[in-house]
C-alpha cells in the first residue's frame, strides 16, 4: 500500500489564522508588543501638571528675573543697562565675602553629608536604642530657623554655657558670634546640627533597598566596620549619596538665611554674609531689586555648576569602585 505522505505546514500570512477569518490589524499590532495610544500618552498626561506647575511657579519667574537684572535701579528703573549690576555686583566688598563663604560651604559639605551618612549607618547597623536616636536625631528638623538661631544664640554667647564648659576644662572662652574668623563656623555648624535630621530619613530609606547579605557576607569575611562602609554601603547607597549632596548643598546655599538674621545679622565685618542674605539686603534695605535680581542669577549658576560637578564625581568615584 502506498504510504501516506505527511501534509505539508501551510504558512500564513501575518495577521491571518488557519482555517478561520484574518485577524484585525489591531489586535496583530497589540499581539506583536504595539501598546495602543492611550498607554503611550498616560506618562505624559501624568507627568503634565508637575511639569505646568514647574514652568509656570519656577521657569517662567527665573526668565522675569535673569531680564529684570538687566535693567536699572532708582532714577534708571526700567531702563536697559546691560552688564552694569554684574560690575557693580562683583566690585561690592560684601558681594564678594558671601561667594567666599560659598566656596566655604561647598568645603564643608563632605562634613554635612557624612554625618547624617555614618548615623544612619549606626541606626541600620541597630545599635542599642536605635530606636530613640531615630526620633532624637530628627527632632531638629521641625524647629523653626528663628527658634534655634535664638537658642544658639544663647548658648553660644560670651557668657553662655559653651564658654562655660570651656573654662571648666581649662580652656578659654571663644567668641562664636563676634570673632570675624568664628562666627561663619558657629552658624554652619548649627545649621548642619538642625537640618541633618532630613537627610538621615532619605539615608534609612536608601537602606531599605540595600541588600542586608552583602553586609553579612563581609562580616563573615572579617571585614572592618569601616571596610564595610567603603566597599559595601557606600557604592550600595551611590544614587542615594548623589541626591544628598545635591539636595544638602542647596539647602545650605538657600535656607541659611533665618539663622544668619537672628544670630549674627549678617556680621560681624560681613564675615557671615551668603548670597541669599546679600539678596534680601539689596532687595529689602537697599531697595535695589534690579541689584538683587542680577545676585540671584549669579546664585541659580554657582548652584547650577557646582550640582553638576558634584554629580560628576560622585559618578567618577561610583565607576571606578
Amino acid at each position: 500500500m502506498p504510504i501516506a505522505s505527511s501534509p505539508t505546514p501551510v504558512r500564513t500570512a501575518p495577521g491571518l489564522r488557519t482555517g478561520g477569518p484574518p485577524v484585525p490589524r489591531s489586535r496583530a499590532g497589540t499581539r506583536r508588543g504595539v501598546r495602543p495610544l492611550s498607554e503611550r500618552l498616560a506618562p505624559y498626561i501624568l507627568v503634565a501638571p508637575a511639569v505646568l506647575i514647574i514652568a509656570v511657579f519656577r521657569l517662567y519667574p527665573l526668565v522675569l528675573g535673569v531680564n529684570f537684572s538687566f535693567t536699572g535701579d532708582g532714577d534708571r528703573n526700567g531702563q536697559t543697562v546691560g552688564w552694569d549690576n554684574y560690575a557693580i555686583l562683583f566690585a561690592d566688598p560684601l558681594f564678594r565675602e558671601s561667594m567666599r563663604n560659598v566656596g566655604l560651604l561647598v568645603l564643608l559639605l563632605p562634613v554635612a553629608v557624612a554625618i547624617p551618612g555614618l548615623l544612619a549607618t549606626f541606626i541600620y547597623l541597630r545599635v542599642p536604642g536605635h530606636r530613640v536616636y531615630r526620633s532624637v536625631y530628627f527632632f531638629p528638623a521641625v524647629l523653626s530657623p528663628v527658634i534655634i538661631g535664638a537658642i544658639f544664640n544663647l548658648l553660644l554667647a560670651f557668657d553662655g554655657p559653651v564658654n562655660t564648659l570651656l573654662a571648666i576644662v581649662g580652656l578659654g572662652p571663644v567668641d562664636w558670634l563676634g570673632d570675624p574668623d568664628v562666627a561663619i563656623f558657629a552658624v554652619v555648624g548649627v545649621h548642619i546640627w538642625a537640618t541633618f535630621g532630613m537627610a538621615l530619613v532619605v539615608f534609612l530609606a536608601g537602606f531599605a533597598t540595600l541588600d542586608a547579605s552583602l553586609i553579612d557576607a563581609a562580616r563573615v569575611d572579617g571585614a572592618s566596620l569601616p571596610k564595610v562602609i567603603r566597599h559595601v554601603i557606600v557604592p550600595g547607597l551611590s544614587r542615594t549619596i548623589q541626591f544628598v549632596v545635591v539636595t544638602t548643598m542647596i539647602g545650605m546655599l538657600t535656607s541659611m538665611f533665618g539663622l544668619v538674621y537672628v544670630m549674627t545679622g549678617g556680621g560681624p565685618e560681613g564675615s557671615t554674609y551668603l548670597p541669599e542674605y546679600y539678596i534680601w539686603f539689596q532687595q529689602g534695605q537697599m531697595s535695589r531689586p534690579a541689584l538683587a535680581s542680577a545676585a540671584s542669577t549669579v546664585l541659580f549658576f554657582v548652584m547650577l555648576g557646582v550640582g553638576l560637578l558634584q554629580l560628576g564625581i560622585l559618578r567618577r568615584s561610583g565607576r571606578e569602585d
